[in-house]
């Protein structure tokens, strides 16, 4: 199966568990695992060529200009990773099955964990680095909506934004770091940057690249002093503990430190960054792990711990560190997903994760304490599980490690993180299930149905397996992993259980002890702790928060004081400082273009102009006078596009001009005649200085601009050149919105959906509040017209309905050759549709309506996006238009082009757009009991027949006579 399947299958398959949700649960579980099953087995495939030594690779040239390409790579340390990944995502879906309630939206977390699974998959199989770091972003984003799954829990939203605050600032830092490492390997391409590790450790830029990464992986990994962001995320569901927290989102710091090995390890800065940063990380962790009483807590912080002592073990730098760490990636993923699941079957059965509050359940709960002791067991690292191997691996290499001259302090330390981790895991398996049971528990505690265990079941089995026989099991995937971490020859070593009576042995007895001994003196050694002033990392991190907010606001404050004339200065002025800076420091060559001669209708055109301009600022407080000395304003413009040959930017003008002053006017309903007096002379003085040298300056600017030849051959002639052999229409404008830039143009029109979705999302929330009250009973400051609806202009509007839709047709049809296209037409027959409201009124034009504007944006996008999508099916790039020429008889021959459908795209959007907007802001101005509310098409000549019976009906009733009103009327 290709790479490119195997990252994108997540993606693919978020959809359907949202959708199969109204089949039922299952349906709906189903198809997210089999999704991660299909991607599961696609991995398979390559396991042969993987475990051999060989790497796959997939290669896309996305955007080669910027270096961003979609390039895949599988090697030993991606198909460790993807492993665990897609196989234990695996048993975390049906292990959320059967956790999750029935008020729970399943569909929508089958959907978040198959978007996060995606990104982490992309993630370890990118060999581009910029594409690394979208996927990166994508986990950061899809761990927010998974963390704050449980929307009704306030911890839940914190933490969700607490570890997207952490991850996200870390990203950002990190973002730096590959952008100075691409810089100085001259590619962005991971497999060419790991080939250049003389020249990247012997840049200058070495050590701020070096920090910027390791910031992105310690915030990612919870290392100290990042770590506190992970136990605030056990406020998710177990499910999400168990696989973000376990083998999927901690790890992906540690994969890019493990990628990142062969050309960032083996100097003195990053064995004392990362060996000292793992080192400390693995002593906190296990300190506070052990006087946790929640669950879940407990487990955070040991996670915190191991992850320490993996970012401690390549921090190293020595080869067999980097194995031993390869090994305990594989046993802690194993163990303590495991873990987690106990947990989560603890309070899913008895109603608490509250250590105090449980103690004895061995008896009731027979089957989960047998996996929580496995599993809590390994962790320990007790023979012959698999955590007894990888942790006496750690011990021999810390022997052999100098920190400051010193052999001591790391041994040392190594020895008391384990001799805490071996008393936070006993504690969890003592006063969880061992003891006396308690009087009561919150529910009555009894195992599950295997729905909930088998999952876990089937992982504490690989923690016995690999412990028994680490060699068979997982020596062929270590020794692929590690071969591709260390990027060379491997190390001799052994995964076994007995390596003889070592110094390792003699430290792992130790810290079993030292376990046990302060499980027995852990009542008192609370007591210490709680009485002990220590500081709480989410009170300095919520202070920070409310710091950073304080003096954003007292920044903001000084700066915007709601004068709309205040910021214009500020960054107009801004502006021209910089451009007379670069004039000044700059150099300008002669001028080399001769101007146009200026003949008499330039001169006439630019006076009035001018003169318009000039009467916007003397009579700007007449609102509605100003909007039409603006509107003269963009006639003279589209007159001048058009008398140099721009007869398209013409067209647009015009249509553009004429929907924006119907917006404008619309807004002037709710405004005053007249804006307020300017307060003094000085900020007179000081606007129309500005104005006058930003006037100067930009026109100074375009004048030398247009006076000379560019440097390099522009595009335009490339655009002359091809627009009819290679788009197919002699109009070159068009060609380029539809073919050359229709990526631009496609991306526009979704913005510009975006944009009247959200009005309209404002205007129906703003209407839903007690602003309508205001607008029902608002008396306009404008004079309104005696005829609300007056019959010349309903009739002539009705009339020039399917001239102005002809029009638009004309123009839409045409505009592939001469002046014109979807947009033009969007917009002309939004005009047409706009003056049937102007004219009759919202309601009378709201009930004809026979489509709904929200569907006629989304069909414009998806034609667009179909059109681009079909190029791929002919091996062309997306959005690849095809031309050529029909001969249909009894018709002349003419041609068809695809970008005539892509148009059609544009065409939907922007008339959706524009009739969604308007439509959602006339809105504002409808009062019920007006004479708009009314419908307009009713016969005059009818409705005074009907009033003259109805008065001669009253009087005759007043007389005592009746009328036959059926035969009168």
């Amino acid at each position: 199966m290709s790479l490119f399947l195997i990252a994108a299958l997540p993606f693919l398959g978020a959809i359907f568990p949202a959708l199969l949700i109204r089949a039922g649960r299952n349906a709906s579980a189903s198809a997210a695992g089999l999704t991660s099953f299909l991607a599961f087995t696609g991995l398979m495939i390559h396991a042969p060529t993987i475990l051999a030594g060989g790497v796959v690779t997939a290669r896309f040239d996305w955007l080669p200009v910027l270096g961003l390409n979609a390039n895949f790579m599988l090697d030993g340390l991606g198909f460790l990773f993807a492993t665990l990944i897609l196989g234990i995502g695996m048993l975390i879906i049906l292990y959320a099955r059967f956790y999750l309630s029935r008020h729970d939206p399943m569909g929508q977390f089958f959907t978040y964990l198959l978007l996060f699974q995606g990104a982490m998959v992309g993630i370890v199989l990118s060999d581009n680095i910029l594409l690394l770091l979208v996927f990166w972003e994508l986990t950061s984003l899809s761990s927010f909506l998974l963390i704050g799954y449980w929307k009704h829990l306030p911890e839940g939203r914190q933490g969700a934004r607490m570890a997207l605050a952490v991850t996200g600032s870390g990203g950002l830092a990190m973002i730096a770091g590959m952008l100075i490492l691409g810089h100085i390997a001259g590619s962005y391409d991971l497999s060419v940057i790991l080939q250049h590790k003389a020249a990247i450790q012997a840049s200058p830029l070495y050590l701020p690249a070096l920090i910027l990464i390791l910031l992105g992986c310690f915030t990612k990994s919870a290392q100290f002093p990042f770590h506190f962001w992970l136990p605030h995320a056990m406020a998710a569901p177990t499910p999400v503990s168990a696989y973000l927290h376990s083998a999927t989102m901690v790890k992906a710091g540690l994969f890019l430190m493990a990628r990142m090995w062969p050309v960032l390890a083996g100097t003195p800065e990053w064995f004392y960054i990362v060996a000292t940063t793992g080192l400390v990380t693995m002593v906190v962790g296990a300190v506070i792990a052990l006087f946790k009483d929640d669950l879940k807590a407990l487990l955070a912080f040991s996670t915190v711990s191991q992850l320490g002592l993996i970012t401690m073990l390549l921090g190293f730098g020595t080869k067999i560190a980097a194995v031993a760490a390869v090994f305990h990636i594989i046993n802690h993923a194993t163990f303590k997903a495991a873990l987690f699941m106990s947990a989560g079957i603890v309070d899913h059965e008895t109603g608490t994760r509250d250590i105090k509050l449980l103690g004895g359940l061995r008896r009731m709960m027979p089957i989960t304490f047998g996996i929580a002791l496995i599993a809590g067991l390994s962790m320990a690292g007790i023979p012959p599980l698999n955590g007894f191997i990888s942790k006496e691996m750690m011990l021999e290499e810390t022997i052999h490690t100098v920190w400051l001259d010193s052999h001591i302090v790391v041994p040392a330390l190594a020895i008391v993180g384990a001799l805490f981790s071996a008393a936070y895991s006993f504690r969890f398996i003592a006063h969880t299930f061992l003891g006396p049971e308690q009087e009561s528990y919150p529910h009555s505690p009894h195992d599950p149905g295997p729905g909930l265990w088998l999952a876990p079941a089937l992982l504490v089995v690989l923690v016995v397996v690999i412990g028994l026989n680490s060699t068979t099991v997982a020596g062929p995937l270590v020794k692929a992993a590690a071969g591709a971490v260390i990027g060379g020859e491997l190390p001799y070593f052994k995964l076994k259980l007995w390596h003889g009576f070592a110094p390792a042995l003699y430290m792992s007895i130790a810290a079993v002890l030292g376990g046990l001994l302060l499980l027995a003196l852990h009542r008192h050694l609370e007591r210490f702790w709680n009485a002990l002033p220590r500081p709480e990392a989410k009170v300095i991190f919520d202070a920070v928060i409310e710091t950073l907010t304080a003096l954003s606001n007292r920044v903001t404050d000084g700066l915007h004081n709601g004068v709309i004339s205040r910021y214009a200065a500020i960054m107009v002025a801004f502006t021209v400082g910089i451009g007379y800076y670069a004039y000044a420091t700059g150099s300008m060559g002669a001028p080399t273009r001769v101007p146009l001669p200026a003949t008499i209708i330039p001169i006439i055109g630019w006076i009035c102009l001018v003169g318009a301009t000039l009467a916007i600022m003397w009579f700007h407080r007449n609102r509605l006078l100003s909007l039409v000395l603006i509107g003269v304003v963009g006639l003279i413009v589209s007159m001048a596009f058009n008398y140099l040959s721009a007869p398209d930017l013409a067209l647009t003008q015009i249509s553009v001009e004429v929907v924006t002053m119907i917006l404008l006017l619309l807004s002037l309903n709710f405004m005053p005649t007249e804006t307020p007096v300017d307060s003094t002379n000085g900020r007179k003085l000081r606007d129309a200085a500005i104005s006058i040298v930003a006037g100067i300056g930009a026109g100074g600017l375009i004048y030398a601009l247009m006076l000379r030849d560019f440097a390099f051959p522009t595009i335009s002639e490339f655009h002359l050149a091809n627009s009819y052999k290679g788009g197919g229409g002699t109009n070159v404008v068009n060609v380029i919105l539809v073919d050359f830039r229709g990526f631009d143009t496609f991306g526009e029109i979704i913005v510009l959906g975006i944009a009247a979705l959200v009005i309209f999302a404002l205007t129906e929330s703003v209407l839903a509040t007690k602003v309508r009250a205001y607008l029902l009973n608002r008396k306009p400051h404008w004079p309104q017209s005696g005829d609300a609806h007056p019959l010349m202009m309903v009739v002539v509007t009705r009339v020039m309905m399917p001239i102005a839709l002809m029009v638009g047709a004309y123009i839409f049809f045409r505009g592939h050759n001469q002046p014109g296209g979807g947009f033009i037409a969007g917009l002309v027959v939004a005009i047409a549709f706009l003056m049937q409201y102007m004219a009759s009124g919202f309601t009378w034009a709201a009930e004809r309506q026979r489509f709904y504007y929200h569907a006629t944006i989304g069909w414009g996008v998806l034609i667009a996006a179909a059109t681009g999508l079909g190029a791929w099916f002919n091996d062309m790039p997306f959005l690849t238009s095809d031309f050529g020429y029909l001969h249909w008889p009894p018709l002349e021959e003419f041609e068809w082009a695809t970008a005539m459908l892509f148009d059609t795209g544009v065409f939907l959007a922007v008339l959706g757009a524009v009739m969604l907007t308007l439509e959602s802001l006339s809105r504002f101005a409808w009062q019920p009991g007006m004479t708009q509310e009314f419908p307009m098409d009713i016969n005059p000549a009818r409705e005074a027949l009907r009033q003259f019976v109805e008065e001669t009906k009253q009087k005759m009733a007043e007389k005592g006579k009746t009328i036959d009103t059926e035969k009168g009327a």
